[in-house]
């Protein structure tokens, strides 16, 4: 550490950090990179400031590795560090250079006056700037016309503003196909949906998001005194879907959590202000080749060092995106996994080498910050978030070139790194200025590619001024970088904003109430230009017209011409084996549980979620959409799905288009929404630009996606492209390319009157009943199939949309089908086929099924075809209507299956000619995410988890207690309301659930930052109550609460304020998750706290977010009056979980009747089998009690699950509130 006083407490810091002596004991030592400080840092930096350690300039930590043999110069260190961010230190005397200030490499100039045009080309390759050669010349034309020479910082800046990634060249390109000119560009043709379409846009394609129209409701609103209330108020919808192909495959972790993190920004930074809402993944690679599970389709691995491998990325990739999403606060509750990989023919493969990472989500913003406001001259500007540092740069330049065409040290530069918890503040401060009715922000960018040299001139072109910058003002934390890496880098976690000076002191308050950074860095001018004013050098790295940065750059022309398929040779589908195959189709990854890649993300933090990945009691991941809630009090909400087909556009582009298009419509089927006009789509493309059949392929695909959308009156107002998808490489003196095929990812939303009128594949096993094919016609085409890939062959006809109209009549019809309540299950056809869609629905209750194909031609193509359909349970008593309303509409529809006890059976002529358990059809189906698991996790709970499919005792979530709902009327008209400290630090993103819980309890509850605290502004004794909140304070940097609890511990005023609160008797605590973490490690202030445990790291080693069941135990807790014995499922979401008691002390928490709550089976007995206990601890124990009953902590979420559309399964019986409303109601019964 860096101390700049030697009158420090020295004991007490090692026991903040928990630290100990330097041992000099190690072969090496890996930290930070030199010059640049560690998001470890900065939030330990602020733990130790706020404990009053003022004194310590810089904190930071390092990994020393003990090896059995002597370190030489020629050891190959790779292994044990990321060159991105660290460096390997040899000895403690290299430590000496880890707080040493470099000097700030210079600014560069390119001698075009010396050297001409091609110091340009020279520069263009060396930097990476990926700019064309008629770029060049526009670039050489404009500076000899100067008189000057440029300088790096302004070549790099025009590289990132005007990069494929951030102009979108070839979708606004003009097409000549054989030699015929079309008259409109792609993005026209995806415009041309909102002409056909305006239904419900407020803003599309000039924002960071589109902006959907929502409706007047009453919403959670913290008003200007902090405290929360329900208000009325318009709330629209915002929609955007990323991709973050490049950084992923490059570094797979960083690659997709700063994907998630830049998509969160873009939602953040929509209108004046939005707030992020539910988060979506995808994920395609190429073939995974999981050692010991390697797939008869799967051939030898080819690929280049410098990228990461399908099973890294599928291993590291989920876990970046999950930990961004969940330490900042957003519930991921969508997603989408596909694996395909063509052999190679002439060194020439289709595939995944370079991945799909789709990281997306929808919002919130009030009507009145729809749009950004015009600022004028002599606005501030200000770059809100983290620090510059030497990662990200020329991220935009990169991502715009193929695989293999830029230097690997380029393509490592490019990739960002995280900081989640800065994010989170950053947010906050949004939240506060947007929801007030003079909101300061008038204007706001996140900061993405390019950094602040493309947000920064982004914000003047948008507001037809110019800016005049000062670099010194640009928060830095490598005082190394030069003023091109300064402008140019592309740190994350930023947002650029302009406001009124006279708004300036306001909104710096809150800023330093979130603890969010922020620097006045400029302000606009009436000259139209960027000026970037360097005060040390007294110079100006960059200083051009926004007319050039801008300007009428040639269009993109794009020529092709048309093709001939070759008709290939097809095989009979039924020569290969039933049995064989449908157990390939169901370990293919694409189809099999995804699992692995769902409970590493919370679903439930904000409480606005009512429907999951999971259904049913056994929790099984099938859902075909995602349901979110608008408010607290509303049932209206949103539905959202994904659709995507793509490996059908290597046959027919076209028709992968509008099968992706009807898969997400069918997916969202089962919700009942207001109509297909009202449905929004996200589209994003990925293509292998640059050759004739793909750029073809494109053109082709975003011509059909245009016209089904406009037949079926659906709008696109919102996507991306991506269209460098290939990965070249030499080998062996050969050159080796794979190219992805056209990827169009479609993710549709649409709003929700009422979101208990929907249905899930979820099978309901007391009703006598069938259930039912439903597809537009008998078709059954092969192409693109997981059959083709499984048995390694071609089909020439794919699956397409033949009829729009039929489509639409199908759609409408399922739709009236689960409003009149029908239809009991419903689960979309799609990878896999029929079959698929049938044992995906009995897994749901492990209960068998008897198909019977009999009226079937053909076996294979009429079980494994991916033809749109649905199969839907109807109850016997309604199957000769329901079947006559489909033959009405000249749809397909007849009876495919009965249920039966516990085999999946088909049946064709009265013969069986398949059989197997449904339990083992699930196990196969479960293999890939198992594996993955064991290598990723740990083999011993990804084995327990795979074994409650054996386990007879297991029969899933169940419910038994006796709550009361008509307790809440008597809290609505409480005039004089008992106050709630709602109590957050920063990190910490479970406020809101927590605050409507006990507002809708009769409370009036208050907004307390720890801060508010620090500062005197707020006392805990005028409270009767404390929520301690979940979430991640501090990134949870000493441990999961410990920062936190030490802000306390280490400050005396604040110390007293808290034991004296935790003494009173009549005022009471709640503790859950981060907050009962939080305090666990204030026991000692606690009256009967002594014998409290940590919470460690769970047993997985992984965060995990599951519902799980848990028993009420008997104890004198006063917010768990009259529950005692109640078992109820609840939210759990934490990576560090697990109760560790010390000597004795279980015993006396359990003489004591302190243990409050346990995770049990479905016996109602306490458990230690995963993931029923998910974080190991000892007797099922996850909540305990102390101080007479008035202190409660507990790890799972009751505040998360208040209303019982929150749970992703509960009991049919359950009216409005689910039974965990009765904590926050005794709570009010305890205080009055």
């Amino acid at each position: 550490m860096q101390i700049e006083s030697d009158d420090i407490d020295i004991d007490g810091l090692k026991d903040i950090l928990s630290a100990d002596e330097f041992q000099d004991d190690f072969s090496f030592y890996v930290g930070p990179r030199l010059g640049t400080i560690s998001p470890w840092s900065s939030k330990t930096e602020d733990i130790v400031k706020n404990v009053g350690f003022k004194n310590i300039k810089r904190v930071e930590r390092l990994c020393g590795f003990k090896l059995d043999q002597l370190v030489e110069e020629s050891h190959d260190f790779s292994m044990f560090y990321d060159r991105m961010t660290q460096e390997v230190y040899k000895s403690k005397y290299d430590f000496e250079n880890l707080f040493a200030s470099e000097e700030p490499r210079p600014l560069n100039y390119v001698d075009i006056l010396k050297n001409g045009k091609e110091a340009l080309e020279h520069a263009n390759t060396s930097f990476g700037f990926a700019m064309s050669s008629e770029e060049i010349d526009y670039l050489f034309n404009f500076y000899k016309k100067e008189n000057r020479n440029p300088t790096d910082a302004e070549l790099m800046m025009f590289a990132q503003a005007n990069s494929e990634h951030c102009r979108h060249k070839i979708f606004n390109a003009k097409w000549d196909i054989d030699g015929n000119q079309m008259n409109n560009s792609l993005f026209d043709l995806i415009k041309d949906t909102s002409k056909a379409s305006p239904d419900g846009i407020i803003s599309a394609y000039k924002d960071n998001a589109a902006i959907i129209e929502g409706e007047k409701i009453e919403r959670l609103h913290l008003n200007e005194s902090n405290t929360y209330e329900l208000k009325q108020d318009i709330i629209n919808s915002t929609i955007k879907v990323e991709t973050h192909n490049h950084p992923t495959a490059i570094s797979p972790y960083p690659g997709a959590s700063t994907g998630s993190g830049g998509e969160i920004r873009d939602e953040g930074a929509t209108g004046r202000g939005a707030k992020p809402k539910i988060g979506l993944v995808g994920y395609n690679v190429s073939n995974l080749r999981i050692p010991g599970l390697q797939r008869s389709w799967e051939k030898e691995e080819k690929k280049p060092s410098r990228i990461a491998s399908p099973l890294e990325i599928m291993t590291d990739a989920p876990i970046g995106a999950a930990a961004f999403n969940n330490e900042f606060g957003r519930p991921a509750t969508l997603g989408y996994f596909r694996s395909f990989e063509t052999e190679f023919n002439e060194n020439e493969a289709y595939g995944y080498h370079k991945p799909i990472m789709l990281a997306g989500g929808i919002g919130e913003v009030r009507n009145a910050n729809n749009f950004k406001l015009q600022i004028a001259e002599d606005y501030l500007v200000i770059v809100l978030g983290g620090p510059a540092m030497l990662i990200g740069l020329g991220g935009g330049a990169a991502s715009s070139v193929s695989s293999g065409e830029s230097d690997v040290d380029l393509d490592f530069a490019s990739v960002q790194r995280d900081n989640a918890e800065m994010e989170r503040r950053c947010q906050e401060v949004i939240n506060k200025c947007s929801s007030q009715e003079n909101n300061y922000i008038e204007f706001i960018h996140d900061v993405g590619a390019g950094g602040l040299s493309n947000a920064i001139p982004e914000l003047a072109k948008d507001s037809d001024l110019g800016v005049y910058i000062d670099l010194s003002k640009i928060p830095n934390a490598d005082k190394s970088m030069s003023p091109m890496e300064i402008w140019s880098n592309e740190s994350q976690e930023r947002y650029v904003l302009a406001i009124h000076k006279d708004n300036q002191a306001s909104f710096e308050k809150i800023c330093i109430r979130e603890r969010c950074e922020y620097a006045i860095v400029g302000h606009t001018t009436k000259e139209k230009s960027v000026k970037l004013f360097d005060a040390n050098k007294n110079n100006f790295p960059v200083d051009v017209p926004l007319s050039m940065l801008f300007g009428d750059l040639p269009i993109t022309k794009m020529k092709v011409s048309q093709t001939l398929k070759e008709e290939i040779k097809e095989i009979e589908p039924d020569d290969y084996d039933l049995s064989e195959v449908l157990i390939k189709t169901l370990q293919h990854p694409t189809v099999a549980s995804k699992s692995f890649l769902i409970t590493i993300g919370d679903r439930t933090v904000s409480g606005m979620v009512a429907r999951d990945q999971f259904v049913g009691p056994y929790q099984v991941p099938v859902s075909d959409y995602s349901l979110s809630m608008r408010s607290y009090t509303s049932k209206k909400g949103e539905v959202v799905s994904i659709g995507e087909k793509p490996t059908i556009a290597i046959s027919n582009a076209g028709a992968s288009m509008r099968m992706a298009l009807a898969e997400a419509l069918t997916n969202m089927a089962g919700v009942v929404i207001k109509g297909l006009n009202y449905v929004q789509v996200s589209a994003n493309w990925m293509a292998a630009s640059g050759d004739n059949q793909e750029d073809l392929n494109l053109r082709n695909g975003v011509e059909a996606l245009s016209k089904l959308s406009s037949k079926l009156k659906i709008s696109i107002p919102v996507g991306k492209d991506s269209l460098s998808m290939k990965t070249k490489w030499n080998e062996s003196d050969a050159e080796f390319e794979v190219k992805s095929p056209l990827s169009g990812i479609i993710t549709a939303m649409a709003p929700v009157d009422d979101i208990a009128l929907c249905v899930t594949p979820e099978i309901d096993i007391k009703a006598e009943t069938k259930l039912v094919l439903v597809k537009l016609n008998q078709k059954t085409r092969l192409g693109g199939s997981i059959f083709s890939e499984v048995i390694q062959e071609t089909f020439n006809e794919t699956p397409d949309i033949d009829d729009a109209d039929k489509f639409k009549d199908m759609f409408y019809l399922i739709q009236d089908l689960v409003k009149n309540k029908n239809i009991i299950a419903l689960h979309d056809i799609s990878d896999g086929g029929l079959v698929t869609s049938i044992a995906e629905m009995c897994f749901t209750k492990k209960i068998g099924a008897t198909i019977d194909i009999s009226d079937f031609e053909n076996i294979n193509q009429t079980l494994f075809n991916e033809e749109i359909g649905f199969v839907i349970q109807i109850e016997n008593s309604q199957l000769e209507k329901v079947l006559k309303l489909f033959e009405e509409k000249n749809l397909f529809a007849k009876e495919i299956a009965d249920l039966n006890n516990n085999n999946f059976v088909i049946k064709r002529n009265k013969k069986i000619i398949f059989e197997e358990k449904i339990i083992r059809l699930e196990k196969y189906w479960r293999e890939t995410s198992h594996a993955i698991q064991s290598i990723r996790d740990n083999k011993e709970i990804a084995d327990s988890e795979l074994g409650l499919l054996d386990s007879s005792e297991y029969t899933g979530l169940n419910s038994n207690v006796s709550f009361d709902e008509s307790q809440i009327i008597s809290f609505k008209n409480i005039k004089a309301k008992p106050k709630v400290a709602i109590l957050r630090e920063q990190g910490v993103n479970g406020q809101n659930e927590m605050a409507a819980a006990f507002t809708l309890a009769g409370f009036e509850a208050q907004d307390v930052h720890m801060q508010d605290l620090l500062d005197g502004e707020i006392s805990l004794k005028n409270f009767n109550g404390m929520a301690v909140c979940g979430g991640f304070s501090y990134g949870d940097v000493l441990g999961a609460g410990g920062g936190w609890s030490k802000t306390i511990i280490y400050n005396e005023k604040v110390k007293d304020q808290f034991q004296a609160f935790f003494q009173d008797a009549n005022k009471f605590t709640l503790g859950v998750c981060n907050g009962c973490q939080m305090l666990s490690n204030l026991k000692d202030i606690i009256p009967g706290g002594e014998n409290w445990p940590s919470f460690e790291r769970n047993f997985s080693d992984q965060f995990e977010a599951r519902l799980v069941q848990v028993k009420i135990e008997k104890t004198n807790s006063v917010l768990l009056q009259d529950m005692e014995g109640w078992t109820v499922p609840v939210a759990s979401a934490h990576g560090e979980g697990r109760a560790k008691f010390d000597e004795n002390s279980l015993i006396k928490l359990k003489k004591n009747n302190q243990i409050a709550m346990r995770f049990v089976d479905s016996l109602g007995k306490d458990t230690e089998i995963y993931p029923l206990n998910p974080n190991g601890s000892p007797e099922g124990i996850t909540g305990i009690t102390a101080g007479d009953g008035r202190i409660t902590i507990m790890m799972p979420h009751p505040e998360r699950v208040f209303r019982k559309h929150q749970l992703s399964w509960y009991k049919k019986d359950w009216k409005e509130f689910s039974p965990w409303m009765q904590i926050f109601i005794n709570a009010n019964n305890f205080v009055k």
